[in-house]
């Protein structure tokens, strides 16, 4: 896929979405970096139906450590992985008390340090809190990346880092931080994993998988 190609989808996503948002429900940087910790493997739904109560009684590591896992998993059962979740949420809570002055940190690598934070969640992290243009691959962003072309790979990390690379040659430094934002929506609402809305979409004239596939058909 050529850069020009390249300019031409995110002129489409700038275009109908100028300044897409996250879905995640939160109202601090903590807060944040929970709803994300819950986020894997499920919906942003599902976290904010869950969060809205657990929020209104541990909004902060201290409130979340008092909570205790127990009653923290009756508020997200319904979670895909509440249990590994519910460990990571407590012991992370404790380290941001015990080694941050209860701050969630604004460094790569001491995110990624913290129990179920990992390269994607610290990248998301970084992004929503910091406007930064970083670069969270999950399921969305490396189904839209292989599919549509703009940065095919076999991981997560090739993938984070070709996407890096090719929106970084061709889009200004105002929509960087949106690249995310841009492809996950994509791909929640009609770039799906089973059943693309190929007929809805607005990047059929660039995408791979379009003129590749489904406009042979």
């Amino acid at each position: 896929m050529t850069p020009t190609d390249i300019e031409n989808i995110f002129n489409g996503f700038r275009k109908h979405n100028p300044n897409p948002k996250c879905e995640l429900n939160f109202y601090s940087d903590y807060t944040l970096l929970v709803a994300i910790v819950l986020s894997a493997q499920t919906t942003d739904a599902n976290v904010n139906k869950a969060t809205y109560n657990l929020y209104k009684q541990a909004d902060t590591p201290e409130k979340m450590v008092a909570l205790g896992i127990n009653k923290l998993k009756e508020y997200i059962r319904f979670i895909g992985l509440y249990n590994n979740k519910a460990k990571s949420v407590i012991e992370l809570s404790k380290i941001l008390i015990n080694k941050f002055n209860s701050k969630v940190p604004s460094d790569f690598n001491l995110l990624k340090s913290l129990p179920g934070v990992g390269r994607k969640t610290a990248n998301v992290f970084l992004n929503i809190a910091y406007n930064q243009p970083t670069y969270g691959v999950d399921t969305h962003v490396f189904r839209l990346c292989n599919r549509i072309g703009i940065a095919k790979g076999k991981n997560v990390l090739e993938v984070e880092k070709k996407l890096k690379a090719k929106v970084e040659k061709v889009l200004s430094k105002e929509d960087l931080p949106k690249v995310g934002h841009w492809l996950v929506l994509h791909g929640r609402y009609i770039c799906n994993a089973r059943k693309p809305k190929c007929s809805e979409c607005f990047l059929t004239n660039n995408c791979q998988y379009y003129l590749n596939t489904i406009k042979k058909d």
